[in-house]
């Protein structure tokens, strides 16, 4: 690791250490938390309680999807919405691929997928506007038939997941944080590899396939208007969108949606069966694209917190104000407004967690990552027990209290799941056994 990344690192950290809304105005203190009442995720506009799984998928939902749509997430613009799944203007072409990878137990996979401008599919001419991005997948060699898979966003690369040095680098931004750049290209391979246990999920059985999310939208403030923001809508900088308009989270989750496009047509692999994964600000987007497309088999949110698993009502942690200060791009504009009083949105996390239902979703916390605040998350699951519950899914194993689960000590209910593990905010090779373990439950044949 070069010198230069590292002082470039520190600085970046320091300045986020003195932004005015970083961690100065967080609670940590769980008798400081105050009340708070839920909205009812079966109770529907026109006060009609929802009783059976039908009115929760031709009523409920489509309410409840639409507030998230409207004051947190952002709409897409009109013309990908028309465009529906397998838009003629995203294309893909495997540029790599090797049958010896990860010592022989694993073939590898690295498709170059094109955003082009919306007239493509008239003109096929690729001089135009296009933004490109690397997808990385990975096979168990020796699997009989297409397999199930994980996919997820990744913060620096493909080349920083694994040490595999036939991963191409793309980019050498860090978009984990402040976008630091690295003077040696190779200083960043393998550099969060401890976050992806590739080799667990293939000897479970299992294709990984991750994608970096800068070379979709790039995070940062001046982000909205950049990868395919700039090709898409109406390409406003951050602060002149319409209050209602895309923030970054929605158009990394329609990336991903655009890789599950392309895993259809994978012959190795089964996407009828894909698990989207995510952590931190990729575990709200990972929420948010199993709550927008209902292809995703199942959803898995690690340590996703504020705007992610987390209730926004809890005063605990980071809260809308420091997040909607800090990180104005990641949502609509029309989220700010409930910065002072999150009591007065009318949709809370838990209801995000609804969204995914009757399909599996599984939140993951840590103990030390008091900043996602891990009670939250997990009441976030909790309060959305009874609309699975319109399915005659049962939670078990903890899931039916209100008390978190002990540490250390996974519970996997009934299509939904949840822990809290030691250390901090990380994703950890713990973490991964569980997913396995959970998403066998429903992805395994």
């Amino acid at each position: 690791m070069s010198r230069n990344f590292w002082s470039l690192a520190a600085a970046m950290m320091f300045s986020c250490l003195l932004s005015p809304l970083a961690f100065g105005q967080a609670n940590y203190d769980e008798s400081k938390v105050g009340t708070y009442q839920l909205p009812d995720p079966l109770v529907c506009l026109d006060g009609t309680v929802v009783k059976t799984a039908e009115q929760w998928e031709k009523v409920r939902r489509p309410e409840i999807l639409e507030m998230f749509q409207r004051e947190m997430f952002g709409r897409l613009p009109k013309e990908l919405i028309e465009a529906g799944d397998h838009p003629d203007f995203v294309t893909f072409k495997v540029f790599e691929s090797s049958d010896d990878a990860l010592g022989g137990k694993a073939i590898r996979k690295q498709v170059e997928i094109t955003f082009h401008e919306l007239d493509y599919a008239k003109t096929k001419k690729e001089t135009g506007r296009e933004v490109k991005a690397n997808l990385l997948i990975y096979i168990p060699k020796n699997a009989e038939g297409p397999v199930p898979a994980f996919l997820g966003c990744n913060f620096m690369g493909n080349h920083a997941v694994t040490n595999d040095k036939g991963v191409a680098m793309r980019s050498l931004i860090d978009g984990s944080a402040h976008h630091i750049k690295s003077a040696d290209p190779n200083a960043l391979r393998g550099y969060r590899a401890n976050r992806w246990d590739i080799e667990q999920v293939i000897d479970a059985g299992y294709a990984l396939a991750t994608i970096h999310y800068v070379d979709v939208v790039f995070d940062g403030r001046d982000g909205i208007g950049t990868g395919i923001m700039s090709l898409y809508g109406d390409s406003k900088a951050t602060e002149e969108r319409a209050p209602d308009a895309w923030g970054a989270i929605t158009a990394w989750a329609w990336g991903l949606s655009r890789v599950l496009d392309y895993l259809e047509t994978d012959e190795h692999i089964d996407a009828t069966r894909v698990a989207v994964m995510g952590h931190s600000r990729l575990g709200k987007t990972a929420l948010w694209a199993g709550a927008s497309d209902p292809r995703f088999a199942v959803v898995i949110s690690n340590n996703s917190g504020c705007g992610g698993a987390a209730l926004s009502r809890r005063n605990y942690g980071e809260t809308l104000a420091i997040i909607n200060y800090n990180f104005p791009h990641w949502f609509a504009k029309n989220f700010r407004q409930y910065n002072a009083d999150p009591n007065t949105l009318p949709i809370d996390e838990h209801e995000l967690f609804a969204l995914m239902a009757p399909r599996p979703v599984y939140a993951a916390s840590a103990q030390n990552d008091r900043w996602a605040d891990p009670k939250g998350e997990y009441l976030s699951v909790y309060h959305a027990v009874p609309v699975y519950e319109l399915y005659g899914e049962k939670p078990f194993d903890g899931l039916s209290e209100p008390a978190q689960p002990a540490v250390n000590q996974p519970a996997h209910g009934n299509r939904m799941g949840y822990h809290v593990r030691t250390g901090g905010h990380d994703v950890m090779p713990f973490d991964w056994t569980q997913y396995i373990r959970f998403a066998d439950q429903f992805l395994k044949k």
